[in-house]
């Protein structure tokens, strides 16, 4: 397990049309790179899975990847709305978009349920909002110990989880720090794993708080420098905020949008 391969490698043995797919990264370490492959290799009718998604979906879900979306808040951070998502949603363009809606607490739990081989998560979240309403996987459940009334979400066993991290060594043990959000959660949760990294190395140092997926809970580690770009990766390089801007006026535009992702992503 944690075998070393390239990131196109990874794709075509990991992803499949029809997955369950999240990649997940929140502000930090955004697996945006491997979601520009996904692209490139014609993936369909996926589910994408998120707590936050962002531009790298928004761009998913504009080039006609993804069926569903199941997520807690969607947004081009600092910025505004997901205009790819609106499109997709509001108007079928390029294709129909479902879509499922949690709260960040219940996606965390259902990640966390999954991690742990547990059927379900059990919070105090939802109460006072309609998405029990709105979202067939909510539901109340009453504590048989205290008669509370909480909520049960199911939990979220993905078919692949893709992450980025700052290192890996070469036996595929990977090494996460600064906002680690779920990266541990889902990829524990999910069946099959891809994680890019900045570099590969002979040893990972220790660093304090940093998180240490060891090889045997990866299924493959691609070593892609700048592989978050436009996030950041504490200790490589900064956000680059004048990205998430100029995305705003590409993705408005359908026309913009398919010629931005025919230069900048398929190449042609």
């Amino acid at each position: 397990m944690g075998e070393i391969t390239t990131l196109a490698d990874a794709v075509a043995r990991l992803v499949h049309d029809g997955d369950t797919i999240a990649l997940e990264g929140f502000t930090h370490l955004i697996p945006v790179a491997a979601g520009h492959e996904i692209i490139r290799q014609g993936r369909r009718d996926l589910t994408l899975v998120r707590m936050t998604p962002d531009i790298v979906y928004d761009q998913l879900i504009g080039a006609g990847c993804a069926r569903k979306l199941v997520f807690s808040w969607a947004g081009n951070p600092g910025v505004g709305s997901l205009h790819r998502f609106r499109d997709a949603a509001q108007h079928g363009w390029p294709a129909p978009l479902e879509i499922e809606e949690h709260s960040h607490a219940g996606m965390a739990n259902r990640y966390a349920a999954g991690a742990a081989g547990l059927p379900f998560a059990v919070l105090r979240g939802y109460t006072g909002t309609d998405l029990p309403a709105q979202t067939a996987t909510i539901a109340p459940i009453t504590c048989p110990f205290t008669g509370e009334v909480l909520t049960a979400v199911p939990a979220l066993n993905p078919d692949v989880a893709i992450v980025h991290a700052q290192r890996a060594d070469r036996d595929g043990n990977v090494q996460i720090w600064g906002i680690t959000g779920v990266h541990k959660e889902v990829v524990l949760a999910s069946r099959r794993s891809l994680v890019t990294v900045e570099e590969i190395v002979d040893e990972l140092e220790p660093r304090p708080g940093a998180v240490v997926l060891p090889g045997w809970t990866v299924t493959s580690v691609a070593e892609v420098p700048g592989g978050a770009r436009p996030s950041y990766a504490m200790g490589y390089y900064e956000r680059d905020n004048a990205y998430y801007k100029e995305w705003d006026a590409i993705s408005r535009d359908r026309d913009s949008f398919t010629s931005w992702l025919r230069t900048e992503v398929l190449g042609r």
